[in-house]
């Protein structure tokens, strides 16, 4: 099955102008009410509300609490590159079932997948780097230790 930029399905959903504006709205605020949504847009609640649903269920789109990693005693980040041998989505789909990595991406360029992992503090990051490089088929790390956060969002594909 082919996969789309995040991870789902690729395939032929199209999303219009105003699920766009509807998607940026929830972007801006996510706990907006479907009335406010809607006449930010000019729809009917029930219809943003369909709309919405229809985001979510076919992978669109996801409305989740966005946490600060320091505030939550996550002293440590990471971005892990992975050379690897053998079938790469076996070793992604191994990657991706560890709790602590929140990021799996198969690439082209000198590294074949890029891993991104939230810790407690070093100790932990060196364990979680264990496991890793325990895994089948990985055959070197490259590890890229954050030290401060300029720029995260989460506008893709609305502008």
């Amino acid at each position: 099955m082919a996969h789309g930029p995040r991870g789902g399905p690729a395939g032929s959903i199209v999303i219009d102008d105003i699920s766009k504006r509807i998607i940026e709205q929830l972007q801006a605020d996510g706990r907006q009410s479907y009335a406010a949504i809607g006449k930010a847009v000019g729809l009917s609640e029930a219809a943003v509300r369909q709309r919405v649903q229809r985001l979510q269920e076919t992978g669109v789109m996801q409305i989740v609490a966005v946490t600060d990693p320091l505030m939550l005693g996550f002293h440590r980040q990471a971005m892990i590159g992975l050379k690897c041998d053998g079938d790469l989505e076996k070793v992604a789909d191994s990657l991706a079932s560890m709790e602590e990595i929140d990021y799996v991406v198969i690439t082209a360029g000198s590294f074949d997948l890029l891993l991104e992992v939230v810790c407690e503090d070093d100790d932990h990051l060196l364990e979680i780097l264990g496991r890793v490089r325990g895994v089948p088929s990985v055959t070197s790390t490259e590890t890229f230790v954050y030290l401060r956060l300029r720029k995260q969002t989460y506008t893709w594909g609305t502008r």
